[in-house]
């Protein structure tokens, strides 16, 4: 199992190359799968089953002391094997992560790249640059933009703690898909800006009332809980 940043996988898969037995399985657990599908597929040996994997599990934290027992219940795992790939090491593979907690989910991977470009990966830059946004009025502002931060934004900060080379990777190897969901982004944001701009009331309360079904829906699907954690002790991790 692959489980570094993946602009890593190439050169691990050809040192791992010379060691993998006929019939073992291949798999990963990074957030680009189309990639990494042409990066590491050439390096596989005949009779070795490549099958790349996402949970979509974790938190800001990485490394193995960020880890606990319960990171995969209840969540879901994606798996994108190539055509033709052996049905019964799909299974293998599905009932380990089932083992581990997870529901799974079998995807294309150009299908998982768009849908994981607007579900973390657009949402992690957007975090990135108002953080960064942040940053740079900190240094006008004299601490007050820290020390007065509310909830929308420790949540944008908690994001942008994620490993740095992890997601550096991420967009590196994702680029057409986050580029096309970030022009999408931008649009609505367009139309969002006139809104304010031109006090249209009905059209924010129109949006905002759609979102707010969005994050109830999460919620009933299982995927986040109600209980409110607003950077306050006493709650469990936050997931993202």
């Amino acid at each position: 199992m692959l489980a570094t940043p993946v602009g890593t996988y190439a050169a691990l898969a050809a040192l791992m190359a010379p060691y993998l037995k006929p019939g073992a399985i291949l798999t990963d657990v990074g957030s680009v799968k189309g990639q990494v599908l042409k990066e590491v597929g050439p390096h596989v040996p005949p009779g070795v089953h490549f099958i790349p994997g996402h949970p979509v599990a974790g938190t800001e934290q990485s490394g193995p002391e960020a880890g606990f027992a319960e990171l995969f219940d209840g969540r879901w795992c994606i798996l994108t094997p190539p055509p033709g790939m052996d049905p019964a090491a799909i299974e293998t593979l599905k009932l380990f992560w089932q083992r581990c907690g997870s529901d799974v989910e079998i995807m294309d991977a150009k299908h998982h790249d768009l849908v994981l470009a607007i579900t973390s990966h657009v949402p992690h830059l957007i975090a990135y640059n108002i953080v960064g946004t942040a940053a740079d009025m900190e240094t006008v502002i004299q601490s007050e933009v820290i020390k007065f931060s509310a909830s929308g934004f420790r949540d944008f900060t908690r994001i942008a703690a994620s490993d740095p080379t992890m997601w550096r990777d991420i967009f590196l190897n994702n680029r057409e898909a986050v580029l096309e969901m970030l022009g999408r982004f931008n649009e609505d944001l367009a139309a969002l800006q006139r809104a304010v701009r031109w006090g249209d009331g009905d059209a924010l309360f129109n949006l905002f009332t759609r979102t707010r079904a969005i994050r109830r829906s999460i919620i009933a699907a299982g995927q986040d809980t109600p209980a409110p954690n607003f950077g306050r002790s006493g709650t469990t991790p936050g997931r993202r």
